[in-house]
This record gives structure tokens, sequence and C-alpha cells, in this order.
């Protein structure tokens, strides 16, 4: 019989997602941020381990989290009707997005995901006490009432990012599952900054806010804002353009990214992010992957953590432009442009097209040609996975100068010395 008093705020199905299939033994291991003491016979206090292994029962729940009391008499209808139905619904979405290969149609996988990613990052302890601060309620109650109130409050903002969903399966080292799954990470908004205290996070609409939520112990959906992965320049804390929460928005599918295969560095760096993130506890199936600080420089500082542009689709798979028109059957129509803003909006377009003169889109291009060659490093939608040599050398040149890139170019050397042979002849 199902316990709804025992509520998982990360679901046991999300969990198992991080254990290999393989395992009989269906533990993971447990860690717990803050010391845990506790007192002997004599009184004396002593110090448990940080780790433990743990069923998914034991993992991530409370009693009585999400149970609602009216005059003295509990109800579990959260757990059963709202949490469950979300779950079940998300559960499908998770799966269908880990094994992503760009020839699925994503319609029917699409709000379930968000649905549950945002509905996720509500009804953990870390996102209860957050909400509790954004409606101004010390009362439980009023608090799980704004869970149901605002389930989609993410949704546009997400919608509207630019999905990349990056692999692990070369690396040894896999990723972690945390307290508050739905990780944000923004360079210039660390873990001791004002906005992190308690239950506070970045906030989802910063500019360089990425969202970085695990599939699964091997895949990872990373989001980023159109208007940081086209310019990451700017200042990261400055909010993007049309941060409204609540409102229709357009996903464009065509824009998400698959194939980028992470290292072990990468994947470990991304799990320091996770873990610096959560509230109290972590969990994985290896003992060292808890750790990834003991695998990075010393006293590594926030900002650096996503260093190599870590987080950053492929820019070469984007574009400037974006408007989406939309026409239906019944007749009438709908647009919007890149970031959500109706043809009514005095914006419209705004932000689409760069100033005459300034591109950053094309200058970010030829940084990640120069850093990672002519091989994308994700790919969209009938892309290639390379760029032809003329593609290349005109990203490059947005960077660099014509005789420094011949003079740095592969067998460039050996072709010196054969015209300075030329020369003595």
């Amino acid at each position: 019989m199902t316990d709804f008093r025992h509520n998982h705020y990360v679901p046991r199905w999300y969990q198992n997602r991080f254990l290999p299939s393989g395992r009989k033994q269906r533990e993971l291991y447990y860690l717990d941020k803050e010391p845990r003491i506790v007192r002997d016979r004599r009184g004396r206090r002593i110090a448990l381990p940080e780790i433990e292994p743990r069923t998914m029962k034991n993992c991530f729940a409370e009693p009585d989290l999400y149970t609602l009391t009216f005059r003295d008499v509990p109800s579990t209808d959260l757990e059963r009707l709202f949490f469950g139905k979300i779950d079940q619904r998300g559960r499908e979405a998770v799966s269908f997005w880990a094994s992503y290969d760009r020839t699925q149609y994503a319609g029917a996988a699409l709000q379930p995901l968000l649905l549950y990613m945002s509905t996720q990052r509500l009804r953990t302890p870390k996102g209860l006490g957050w909400l509790a601060r954004q409606i101004g309620s010390r009362n439980p109650v009023a608090t799980l009432g704004a869970v149901v109130r605002f389930q989609q409050v993410f949704g546009a903002i997400w919608s509207e990012c630019i999905w990349h969903v990056a692999d692990a399966t070369a690396s040894p080292t896999k990723f972690i599952v945390s307290d508050h799954p739905v990780t944000l990470y923004n360079r210039n908004v660390s873990p001791s900054h004002p906005q992190s205290l308690g239950s506070g996070d970045p906030d989802v609409r910063l500019n360089g806010t990425h969202t970085i939520f695990p599939l699964s112990m091997e895949r990872v959906l990373i989001l980023t804002h159109r208007s940081w992965a086209t310019n990451p320049y700017g200042p990261p804390t400055k909010m993007r353009p049309n941060p409204e929460l609540e409102r229709d928005a357009i996903f464009n599918q065509m824009e998400v990214q698959v194939g980028r295969q992470l290292d072990e560095d990468e994947v470990r760096r991304i799990n320091l992010v996770i873990k610096r993130r959560a509230f109290r506890f972590v969990a994985a199936a290896e003992v060292d992957w808890l750790y990834p600080e003991q695998h990075l420089p010393k006293k590594i500082r926030w900002s650096r953590l996503s260093d190599g542009y870590l987080l950053f689709p492929d820019p070469r798979e984007l574009n400037h432009g974006g408007e989406i028109i939309v026409g239906f059957s019944g007749g009438g129509s709908m647009a919007r442009d890149p970031f959500g803003r109706t043809p009514l909006d005095p914006d419209y377009g705004k932000d689409s097209v760069p100033p005459v003169g300034k591109d950053p889109l094309a200058r970010f291009q030829g940084e990640f040609a120069l850093r990672f060659g002519a091989k994308r490093r994700g790919r969209g939608w009938d892309e290639p996975e390379e760029d032809s040599e003329a593609l290349h050398e005109y990203h490059l040149s947005h960077v660099k100068p014509a005789s420094e890139r011949r003079q740095n170019a592969p067998g460039s050397g050996e072709l010196r010395k054969n015209r300075r042979k030329r020369r003595r002849r």
C-alpha cells in the first residue's frame, strides 16, 4: 500500500535514473552537507559519517511535507492527485528527453517536462522556502497552495531558452542527484551571494543564469537564455529581454542541440555546481562522485567553474532573427519574436538584430571555432556535424587577422620551411 504521508520531494523513479541498470543493490550513497552530531549515554558528542548508503525510499523524503490538515483531519490529496499526476507524465517526458536524438517529434513531451521541472523546483524544502518568501507567507498550507497556483511559473522562460542535451557516457564520473534537482547557475551569483542566502538562488530570468537538469546519470539538459547564448559579453546579472514569467510562449524544437560529449573534468564541474547549490543532501551511485572538489583546482572560484564555455550551446548553430509566425487551420494567426513578444509590443523584434558594426554572435562563433575547431560541439535540426573549410574560415575571421590564422594553421610550419628551401635555390 502506498504511504501518501511519507513524501518524496525528489521522486523515487527519478532517483532510480542515477543508478546503473544492472546494479542489484538499489541504494544510493547519501551525503549530508551538514555535520551530523549525536550524544552517547554519557552525553558526549559523536560525529556521524557524512555519507551512508540508503535505499531510495529513505532518500529525499520527509513525513507529511505535503499533508494538509483541516480541523485536525489530515488530507493527502496534494500528494495523490496533484504530484502523482505530474510525476506520472513527467517520468515519461524525462525518459523521452534523455534519449532524444533530433529524430523524434517532441510536442507531446514538452509540456509534461516543463510542468514537472517547474513543480520540482517548487516542491523541495529549498523551493518551498523560496516560494514562501516570494508570497510573504509563513503558513505552510498557503505555500502549498501557491505550488498549485504557480505550477507553470517557469514554463515560458524555459521554452524560449536554447536547449542542449549533453552526454557523459565517455566519462568515468557520472552525474549526481541533489535535493533540489533543477539547479541554477550564474557565474556572478555564488552560493555566498546575498541572493543565495537561505533558500535563495539566482533569478532564473537573469541574462547569465543557466538551468541545469540531469536527466539521468549520463545525460543532462542545459537551458541557456538566447540573449546570453548569442551575446555572452554583457552583464550576467542583467534581466533578459521580456522577463515576464506567466504568459504564452513558442518552443522551437529545431534549435535543440544534441551530440555533445562531456569529458570527466566537465562532469565534475557540473557536479560541483549541483552540490554547492543543493540545500542539504546529494546522492550518487559512487562515493567518489560526491567529492568533485577533490579533483578540481583548490579553492576554485565560482565564476571559474564555467570556464571553457562549459554550459553554453554551440553558437554556430544559432542565427539572428528568429521571429515565428503560426497560422491556424480554422483561420487566424499569431506571431512572436525570439523573446516571446507580440507584434503589438513596441519592443517587438528589438533585440533580434545587432547594432550596425557590432555582431557579438559572430565574435562568439569565432571564439568557438578557434577553441574547438571546425567540428560542432552540438548539433541542431539538420545541421552539419562539421563546418566546411570556407565556413570555418569565415567564423575565424571574426576573431583573428588572416595573417595570424595562416601562421597558426595546422601544417603551416612545414609550409614555411618549404618556402624557405625554394628561396635558397
